[in-house]
């Protein structure tokens, strides 16, 4: 293979990689936990955009709560991780790297 079809190629999957990343920095993900007391939303580059929690989980304690939250952002964060691998697989199909 010749460089220029080397630099062509390296081109066209900086191209799809960047508009991957674009992609994921619009898509939304949403993790629940506490049979939808807390809900976690954040981007699939796992930018956090908001923290959402039902007022009746006030009257659990504070260790609860924090196990509440955690676990919805790991449910938001392993839903992120799956779009990911989708998207930047798609992205990079075919495509030597």
């Amino acid at each position: 293979m010749e460089m220029q079809d080397l630099m062509a190629q390296a081109q066209q999957l900086q191209n799809a990689v960047a508009a991957a990343q674009e992609k994921l920095a619009n898509t939304t993900v949403r993790g629940v936990a506490g049979d939808g007391a807390c809900v976690v939303e954040m981007t699939g580059k796992y930018d956090l955009l908001e923290i959402m929690l039902r007022d009746d989980i006030s009257g659990k304690s504070a260790n609860e709560i924090s196990q509440i939250v955690l676990t919805a952002m790991r449910d938001a964060k392993h839903k992120a991780d799956e779009i990911i691998d989708k998207v930047m697989g798609d992205a990079t199909a075919g495509m030597p790297i």
